[in-house]
Formats: C-alpha cells, sequence, structure tokens
C-alpha cells in the first residue's frame, strides 16, 4: 500500500529541492521531518552532490552543502501532507520515503516586470510507503539461517 502527495507549481528552486529529494529519498518520514526542521534551524545542513559549483564545504561528514530554508519549508509541509494522506489510508508506520521526485514547472515571465526574467516554479511528488521495519529484520534474519 502506498499513499501520494504532490505540490505543484511551488515557487522554489528545482535545484535546492532536488538535492532535498535525493538527500531524503529512501528515509522515514519521521526521520525526513527532523532533518528539514533541522535545516530551517540551520543546524544541519543539505549536501550538495549534484549541483555543487562554487557551494563550500560544511562540517560534519559532507563536502559540498547549504542551508535552503524556503525549499525546506515547502517540502516539510508536503511530507507532513503526505503522512496525513497514509494515516487516513490506514497504513502501517512507519511510512518510508520510497519515491521523492523534483520536476521544473512552468517558467512564466514575472508579472509587471520590463527586463526579461522569468519566474522558478517546481513539481514534486512523494510516494510513501508503509512497512514494519522490525518484520523485514525478522524476515532476512531466517533467510540467511536457511
Amino acid at each position: 500500500m502506498e499513499a501520494k502527495a504532490t505540490g505543484k507549481l511551488l515557487q522554489i528552486s528545482t535545484k535546492q529541492s532536488v538535492e532535498i529529494c535525493s538527500f531524503l529519498r529512501g528515509k522515514t518520514t519521521d526521520r525526513g521531518k527532523q532533518i528539514l526542521e533541522r535545516v530551517l534551524e540551520m543546524k544541519e545542513a543539505i549536501p550538495y552532490k549534484r549541483y555543487n559549483h562554487n557551494v563550500g564545504h560544511r562540517p560534519g561528514k559532507m563536502a559540498a552543502g547549504r542551508y535552503p530554508l524556503k525549499a525546506a519549508s515547502q517540502i516539510l509541509n508536503l511530507l507532513k501532507n503526505a503522512e496525513a494522506n497514509a494515516e487516513a489510508k490506514g497504513l502501517s508506520k512507519p511510512f518510508v520515503i520510497k519515491e521523492m521526485l523534483a520536476n521544473q514547472g512552468v517558467r512564466s515571465w514575472h508579472p509587471g516586470r520590463q527586463r526579461r526574467r522569468k519566474t522558478k516554479s517546481t513539481h514534486i511528488k512523494i510516494l510513501l510507503h508503509g512497512t514494519e521495519i522490525k518484520e523485514t529484520k525478522e524476515k532476512a534474519k531466517i533467510e540467511t539461517k536457511k
């Protein structure tokens, strides 16, 4: 069973969203929310692996990293929404972020601007998978004993 949430035309950077999504993919929703809240407090940086040109190093076990505050707050709201959708469907906790994608949205012109500038927009899709982590570990132990 899966639950999903999508955010369309979010006014955030696509590059920052790609980095956040790749960092959170595969983690549980509780851990993902904790990470994003620490990013908003500027206590934990998001590691930049793809769009890292001229990005400074951060303390800890990472090289290039930043604190994308606006994108993190939007993705945190979307992650909470996906978790509520999973609970409404009756899925079992903990929820694992199975898929988290950031795609570029429509690039429309800034309203009222005379110069040629376009707006940023991003589409984000989150797919949660409800599983029991303890059961999967026990099944793996039984299979290795055989």
